[in-house]
Order: C-alpha cells, then sequence, then structure tokens
C-alpha cells in the first residue's frame, strides 16, 4: 500500500495562489468524490486537509507506485483550481509513505504551522477526516494515519510546553494581550498595516478567536485583501482617530517614516472608552505610536526592544519542546511504518491460510473414506499427519534441493528460523543442513 501526500503552504507557495487552490468544507464531499473517481484505477483512499495556509492531498492506493499517483492528482487539482499543471507543480511538495506519515503528524502536533504549537490546525484535520469518511473516500490506512496522527498531536500537547511559549514577535505580542486581558475572545483588535509582520501578527491572534479584528491601511485594497482572509473589518488609515476607541488591542507596523498614531488621538480614545484599558504594540522601526503615549495611566505599549527579551527566552524553551515533540512524532513514525508493513504481508497470510485450509479439507476427506471402509483409527490419524506434514513441507523441500551456493544458504537459515525455533543445532551455518533438518 502506497500512501501519498501532496500539498503546498504558506512555505512554499504565495497568499494569492493559496486562495485559489483553497476548498470550503461544503465542497470537500463532492470534490473527494470527483478525486476518487478520478484516480479510479489506483481504487484509492482520498482525503483533503484545506485551510487559509494549506491544502493537502493524502492518498492510498494498493498496486501503484507513488510516482503514478502525482501526476493525476496533480493535474486533477490543477483543473479544478484553473491554473497550469506547472505551476502548482512548482509550489508543491510531494511526500511518501514514512515522510507522509510524519509531515501528517507534524501537521496535526502544529509543527508545520504558520504559527508553531498553534491548535486550530488538529480540529481542522478532524474535519477533513469526517467529511472523507461521509464521501466514502476514507479507507484503513488513511483511517490510520489519521487517528495516529491526532493521538501524536495529544500527546505533544500534554507531554511537551509546544503551545505554551511564545516564538516571535507576533506570538509574544499575543502572549502579552493574554495576560492583560481574561479572555481574548472578548477582546477587539486594530492592526494598523498590511505587510508581512502584521499578517503574521493576524494570524496568531485569529487563532486565539476574538471578538472582532479589522485592519487599517493606507491602500485600502490591500488591506482588505488581508481582511478579507480573517473575516475581518478593512478601514482606511485616515479613519484612525474617530475609531480608535473601538478596539482593545492596537498592533501597528507601518513603512511610515513619521509616527501615524499621536498622543491626542490615544486620549481621546481612552476618554471615549471610559478609561478602559488599550493594549498597543509598536512592531514599526521607526515607531509607528509616539513614545508618549506609554506615559498614559491606562495604555500598555510594547515597542520591539520590550518584546525581544521575552521572544529570546520564550524561543529558548520552545527549542526544547520542538525537540521533545519531534521525539515523540518519531516514535509514530516508526508505529505507523511497522503497521504498514504488516498490512502488506495480509493479502500472503490470507493467501498461506486459504492453503492451508484446502490441504486440511483434502487429508480430512481422504481420513474419512478410510474410517468408512473400516480401516484402524491409529492408521488414518498416522495418515492425516503424514499428509499434512508432505503437503507443508514439499514446497520448502524442493525449493532447498533446487538452490546452489548464496541463496541456499540464506534459504537455509530463513526455513531454521520458520520450522526450527528453539531447536539446537540449526543449520544456518551450512548450505546442507536445512535440508537435512527437514527430511
Amino acid at each position: 500500500m502506497s500512501v501519498l501526500a501532496l500539498g503546498l503552504n504558506h512555505t512554499t507557495a504565495p497568499l494569492d495562489l493559496r486562495g485559489r487552490l483553497a476548498f470550503a468544507p461544503d465542497q470537500l464531499g463532492p470534490e473527494l468524490k470527483g478525486l476518487a473517481g478520478h484516480l479510479a484505477r489506483a481504487t484509492p483512499e482520498a482525503a483533503i486537509v484545506s485551510t487559509c495556509n494549506r491544502t493537502e492531498i493524502y492518498v492510498a492506493a494498493g498496486g501503484l507506485q507513488v510516482a503514478e499517483l502525482v501526476r493525476p492528482a496533480i493535474d486533477w487539482l490543477a483543473e479544478r483550481r484553473g491554473i497550469a499543471a506547472a505551476q502548482l507543480q512548482a509550489h508543491s511538495y510531494v511526500m511518501e509513505d514514512r515522510a507522509a506519515a510524519r509531515h501528517a503528524f507534524r501537521v496535526a502536533s502544529g509543527l508545520d504551522s504558520m504559527v508553531l504549537g498553534e491548535p486550530q490546525i488538529l480540529g481542522q484535520m478532524k474535519q477533513a477526516v469526517r467529511l472523507a469518511d461521509e464521501a466514502g473516500t476514507l479507507g484503513t490506512t488513511l483511517h490510520q494515519l489519521f487517528q495516529r496522527s491526532f493521538s501524536v498531536a495529544k500527546e505533544v500537547r500534554s507531554a511537551t510546553e509546544i503551545g505554551a511559549h511564545s516564538i516571535s514577535m507576533a506570538a509574544a505580542s499575543v502572549r502579552l494581550a493574554s495576560q492583560l486581558f481574561e479572555r481574548l475572545e472578548d477582546m477587539k483588535v486594530l492592526f494598523v498595516g498590511a505587510g508581512e509582520m502584521i499578517e503574521l501578527v493576524a494570524t496568531h491572534f485569529a487563532a486565539r478567536n476574538p471578538k472582532a479584528m479589522a485592519v487599517a491601511n493606507r491602500t485600502l485594497e490591500r488591506g482588505e485583501h488581508l481582511a478579507a482572509r480573517f473575516g475581518a473589518q478593512a478601514l482606511r488609515l485616515a479613519e484612525l482617530p474617530d475609531r480608535l476607541h473601538e478596539y482593545d488591542a492596537v498592533i501597528s507596523c507601518t513603512a511610515s517614516t513619521l509616527p501615524i498614531i499621536g498622543l491626542g488621538a490615544v486620549e481621546r480614545a481612552l476618554k471615549a472608552r471610559r478609561r478602559r484599558p488599550m493594549f498597543m504594540v509598536d512592531l514599526a522601526v521607526p515607531r509607528d505610536i509616539e513614545p508618549e503615549v506609554a506615559q498614559l495611566d491606562d495604555v500598555y505599549l510594547y515597542t520591539v526592544d520590550d518584546l525581544s527579551a521575552l521572544v529570546q527566552t520564550a524561543g529558548e524553551k520552545r527549542l526544547a519542546a520542538v525537540a521533545q515533540a519531534e521525539a515523540i512524532i518519531d516514535a509514530g513514525v516508526q508505529s505507523f511504518s511497522h503497521w504498514l508493513d504488516q498490512r502488506a504481508a495480509v493479502p500472503l497470510i490470507q493467501a498461506l491460510n486459504r492453503q492451508a485450509d484446502d490441504w486440511s479439507s483434502l487429508e480430512l476427506t481422504r481420513a474419512r473414506k478410510l474410517l468408512a471402509r473400516g480401516e484402524p483409527v491409529d492408521q488414518v490419524l498416522e495418515a492425516l499427519a503424514r499428509g499434512l506434514t508432505h503437503k507443508m513441507l514439499h514446497g520448502t523441500l524442493a525449493e532447498l534441493h533446487g538452490a546452489e551456493g548464496e541463496e541456499r544458504r540464506q534459504l537455509s537459515n530463513t526455513v531454521s528460523r520458520l520450522f526450527l525455533r528453539g531447536k539446537t543445532g540449526r543449520s544456518g551455518g551450512n548450505g546442507d543442513g536445512g535440508t537435512e533438518h527437514g527430511r
């Protein structure tokens, strides 16, 4: 059974391309059936994990190599989303078997997320698995892969501090906000700017499901584009003085050479808020927020310098947690690979059982005939035992007699392990011993 993970994420593809390849939950059922139909020759299992930061196709199929699944899967996805297959391939990654399992485990554990350790991806994966199950495309192999990924993720979160420490300025901002506000779910957050840093900060805050978010940017179109990704409102930068009081947290990072949030605007906002505190983070260099704002009693203002010590300490702790998480994932991958190897032997085991049943049936039929003719029971039982033994050993002995040299030595060792367990004088050393033991 081959297992394939094909996808692209925030590290391999730009935002616009990720948006074009995203699937809404209500689309996944029909799309999965279409994918399975496209790969019908392989009678595959299939699941699609689609979030704002990734679209991944997981496929398990017997009788085909992973390479035979990649091209059809890429062609299907490209066709469904109206993009060139070459463009998709340039931004995608392909993993198979152990690597595919490791990737799924890392994704579920939050190690492959834009926000390291974020828990939302686990819920999104569980939803993807449920939808694949409802669509009838989730078979035994993918079921095992995902259930094991959920177990690994649970162990990572319970045994490590992967989700407890900030590793970036963006994550540190959320951590500080959570210390000031009892429930981030009740907060209204304003992001000023629409660059990469604000995108990252918004991703961190969105993972905590605040009550409302807004993006204020000098260019409204760019602000609307970022706001749409997070279900936020878009504002013009000129609206800030009149709207500032609506937000509990303000995170700013623009390329402005002069402060865009002044002391007077913040004072008016606090008055309108009736002195309810405001949390402000200025990630811009030069500053976006006038430094005098920090002197106001009900404002908690942090700059890049203020956050640096927190980030450094948390980063060291997070590195240790990541190392622990990777060790847990390694064990999970090893376990899944062992299960996959065992699954590969199932057809052979079934064939052996059928062959043994056939032999037993033949010998029992012969024994009943002998008993019906009045043959002594002991003689019939001895004949039954000899017949079964002969049938079981005939193929093995024939192979031993026909083998030569190194092949004969290896076959002798294998036969000894299979038939002479626990016996002394095993015949692994010479080419003739296996035959003699078998006679």
